[in-house]
């Protein structure tokens, strides 16, 4: 129908997935409010791919730093790249010191020096840690990535504002309730009973911290910025799945 407005699950899919999903009519706050409400369970498909993928990899005897470099690159090209776009440029905007000069770092796009060591230590990381979780923690790739898209609902939580009078922080900002984040990572810690063998404390580790860090850079960013944007979005969700991915593949 002509001016309706488009599905929450088909606008989480095109916005966080290369899935070809038509989205027709405008986007607004509350569609917006509810495609970010899908957005853990898209970031659960996309784990169960991740970890099927790595299942593959080793079944086919693949060395396990090229399983992990090959999954690190399939996700990245599931999301476009676009997360860790804005790990990129939230890591030049957090170079500045200036609130204004952080901005305009963001919105430029070109690559800084603290973008560039930002992603080679995320992305060494993340490819270290899933070749090691590749032999009997997969599950832990799993929640990873779900963790990864539920830190946008504590990024999104009420009271916290848009750091621009445009673009995507303005559609998102406020609009996620905090009880429905603490659900997700409650339900994440249960999960996390479970994904390093003889060692269930681990996996709840891993995501206490990974909530904790999410948390610590939203309240950075919102002080430094002035609030959210889509880059600090990016940021979180990469943030979440390697904090999450290292600790669990410690030991």
């Amino acid at each position: 129908m002509p001016g309706s407005r488009p599905d929450g699950l088909r606008l989480a899919l095109s916005w966080l997935t290369v899935a070809p999903v038509a989205v027709r009519g405008p986007v607004d706050r509350s569609t917006a409010r509810r495609a970010l409400g899908w957005a853990p369970l898209v970031g659960l498909a996309l784990g169960v791919l991740a970890a099927g993928a790595l299942a593959g990899l080793r079944l086919l005897d693949a060395p396990t730093p090229l399983a992990g470099l090959l999954v690190v690159a399939g996700l990245a090209a599931a999301t476009r790249g676009m997360h860790l776009d804005g790990l990129a440029d939230t890591a030049d905007g957090l170079g500045c010191y200036d609130r204004r000069r952080a901005l305009e770092a963001m919105r430029d796009g070109a690559a800084g020096p603290f973008a560039v060591i930002t992603l080679v230590l995320v992305l060494g990381l993340q490819a270290s840690a899933l070749g090691a979780l590749a032999s009997d923690r997969l599950a832990a790739v799993l929640v990873a990535v779900a963790a990864g898209r539920v830190a946008f609902g504590w990024c999104c939580r009420r009271a916290v504002p848009a750091a621009r009078p445009e673009g995507l922080g303005t559609l998102v900002a406020g609009t996620q309730p905090p009880a429905v984040a603490a659900a997700w990572t409650a339900a994440l810690l249960a999960a996390g009973l479970a994904l390093v063998p003889g060692r269930p404390w681990q996996g709840v580790t891993a995501v206490a911290i990974a909530a904790g860090a999410v948390v610590a850079l939203s309240w950075h960013t919102t002080r430094r910025f002035g609030g959210v944007t889509g880059d600090v979005l990016g940021a979180a969700s990469e943030l979440a799945t390697t904090v999450i991915l290292v600790v669990c593949a410690l030991g």
